[in-house]
C-alpha cells in the first residue's frame, strides 16, 4: 500500500536558518539578528550571519534537491530582505534573489512552497510595536501583497505563518526566542489576535492576486496520544489534543486549537475563549469570517507525542514515558505513533487535507572516515515514523503530503549550530554539503511512493 497518487513529498528550510547573506545587497535588521548578536542568547554565542550560506550557493543546493529526487521543496522568504523597514520602500536586491532562487527550482523540476512567516519579524517593526501595534496585519498585508505580486505568477502554493505557537510562546511568553521577551496576557493575547488578522488579510489578498492559489496556515503542538487502544483513552487523547488545560495558564501559546480554530472553524476554543477573551481587542467577533475564510489545507509541523489516559471523570491524565524511552540528539522523545494519531485527530476535527510540514530528527551526525556520513538512527526514525503516516491515510485520514525537516543541517535557532536535522550535511567552516545515507533512502521513498515502507 503507497500514498495516494498525487503525494506531496518534499523537504523544507527556513530563511534565517539556512541563507546567511544577513547583512548583505541592502537587507534589514530581523529580530533574528539582533537575538543572535546578544550574548548569551543563542549556544555559544552562535549566529545565522552565514549559516549555509544558501543566499550564494542556492544554485548549487538546487542541484543537489533535484539529484536527491526532491520534487517539492518549502522554503520562507526574509520579510526584511524585501522590505529593509517591514514596509515602504521595496528592495529590488532581495527580491530578485527569490525571482532567481524560484526560477532556479522550476528549471530543476522543483516545486516551489513559500512560507510567508518563519519567526524573523524585521527589526524596524519590533521597535513600533511589532505584533502588539494594531496596524501590524495591515503591514503583512502590505508585505504578502508585495510577494504575491511579484512571485505568484510561479508560486501558487502558500503558508501564511509557520507555527505562531513559537513566534509568539517563544518569543514573547517564555523569552526563549526572539525577540526574547516575556510579556504578560493583556500583551500576548492581542498579540495572537493579530497574528491571525494578518493571516485573513494575507490570505485574501493572495486568493485575488495569485489566480490557482493554495493556501494554509502550519501549527504545531504536542500530540496527544492514547495509552491504550480502549475507546476512553482514544477520546482523552482527542481531548488532550485541542483543550484549554493541555496549554495550561502559563503556556496557552503553544495550544493547537487557540491558533487553528479561529483559521479552520472560524471561531477561537470556547473553553480558552472563557478565559482568554478579556484580553482580546472589543469586537474581535467581527473579523471572524476574514480570520476563518476557506483553507486549502490544514498543514502540521509533528515531532513528538504525549500518552494519555480516561481519568474517570470525562477528562485525561497525561502519563510520563517509562525511563530510558528512545530520545533524539535534541532529547526529544521518540514517537512515530504521533504521525499516526495527529493527522487522524486534526482531519476529524478541521476536515481539510492534512498536510506534514515538519518531521525529522536531530542526530549526532559526524563525517566518518570513508567521507560519508552514515545515520542509520535517521534512516530506522524516518521509516517507523512514515509507516504510521500511511497507517493515517489507509485508515482514512486524508493526508496529502509529507515534507522532511530539514533539506540542510542548519542554524537551530538558539540551539545554533548544535542540532543537526538535515538530510545533507554542512561542515560550516568550508560550506561543504554531503549527502548522508538518510537522502538516498528518503529518495527511494519519494521514488516509490513509501510503497516499500
Amino acid at each position: 500500500m503507497s500514498f495516494r497518487k498525487d503525494f506531496v513529498w518534499g523537504v523544507a528550510t527556513a530563511a534565517y536558518q539556512v541563507e546567511g547573506g544577513a547583512f548583505e545587497d541592502g537587507k534589514g535588521r530581523s529580530i533574528w539578528d539582533d537575538y543572535s548578536h546578544t550574548p548569551g542568547m543563542v549556544y555559544h554565542d552562535q549566529t545565522g550571519d552565514v549559516s549555509c550560506d544558501h543566499y550564494h550557493r542556492f544554485r548549487e543546493d538546487v542541484a543537489l534537491m533535484a539529484n536527491l529526487g526532491v520534487k517539492n521543496y518549502r522554503f520562507s522568504i526574509s520579510w526584511s530582505r524585501l522590505l529593509p523597514e517591514g514596509v515602504g520602500a521595496v528592495n529590488e536586491a532581495g527580491v530578485r534573489f527569490y525571482n532567481e532562487l524560484i526560477e532556479e527550482l522550476i528549471a530543476h523540476g522543483i516545486r516551489p512552497w513559500v512560507t510567508l512567516f518563519h519567526w524573523d519579524l524585521p527589526s524596524a517593526l519590533h521597535r513600533r510595536g511589532g505584533w502588539l501595534n494594531p496596524e501590524s496585519p495591515r503591514w503583512f498585508e502590505e508585505y504578502a501583497t508585495l510577494v504575491a505580486k511579484r512571485y505568484g505568477d510561479r508560486v501558487k502554493d502558500f503558508f501564511t505563518f509557520n507555527e505562531p505557537q513559537c513566534a509568539i510562546g517563544g518569543g514573547y511568553v517564555d523569552a526563549g526566542m526572539a525577540p526574547g521577551l516575556k510579556q504578560p496576557l493583556h500583551d500576548t493575547i492581542p498579540m495572537s489576535y493579530s497574528i491571525h488578522l494578518a493571516h485573513g488579510l494575507a490570505a485574501s489578498k493572495l486568493r485575488e492576486l495569485v489566480p490557482g492559489v493554495r493556501i494554509g496556515m502550519v501549527g504545531c503542538g504536542m500530540v496527544g496520544l492514547p495509552a491504550s487502544q480502549s475507546a476512553e483513552d482514544i477520546e482523552a487523547a482527542r481531548l488532550a489534543n485541542f483543550s484549554y488545560p493541555v496549554a495550561g495558564p502559563s503556556m496557552w501559546a503553544f495550544s493547537t486549537a487557540w491558533w487553528a480554530d479561529p483559521v479552520m472553524l472560524g471561531e477561537y476554543p470556547a473553553d480558552a475563549l472563557s478565559h482568554y477573551g478579556r484580553y482580546l481587542p472589543h469586537g474581535f467577533e467581527k473579523s471572524l469570517p476574514l480570520i476563518g475564510q476557506p483553507m486549502d489545507f490544514y498543514a502540521h509541523n509533528i515531532y513528538e507525542g504525549v500518552r494519555y489516559r480516561a481519568d474517570g471523570k470525562g477528562g485525561f491524565e497525561k502519563l510520563d514515558w517509562e525511563d530510558g524511552h528512545a530520545v533524539t540528539g535534541c532529547d526529544w522523545f521518540v514517537t512515530p505513533e504521533a504521525l499516526y494519531w495527529g493527522p487522524k485527530f486534526l482531519y476529524e476535527r478541521y476536515h481539510k487535507p492534512i498536510f506534514i510540514t515538519e518531521n525529522g530528527m536531530s542526530a549526532h551526525d559526524c563525517v566518518s572516515l570513508d567521507g560519508k556520513v552514515h545515520d542509520p538512527n535517521r534512516e530506522d526514525y524516518l521509516h517507523r515514523y512514515l509507516r504510521e503516516l500511511r497507517r493515517a491515510a489507509t485508515d482514512g485520514t486524508d493526508v496529502m503530503g509529507y515534507l522532511h525537516w530539514s533539506f540542510l543541517d542548519n542554524f537551530e535557532w538558539s540551539r545554533g549550530y548544535k542540532e543537526r536535522f538535515g538530510l545533507v550535511y554542512v561542515d560550516y567552516p568550508t560550506g561543504k554539503r554531503i549527502p548522508k545515507d538518510s537522502a538516498a533512502w528518503y529518495r527511494r521513498v519519494m521514488e516509490l511512493n513509501g510503497e516499500e515502507l
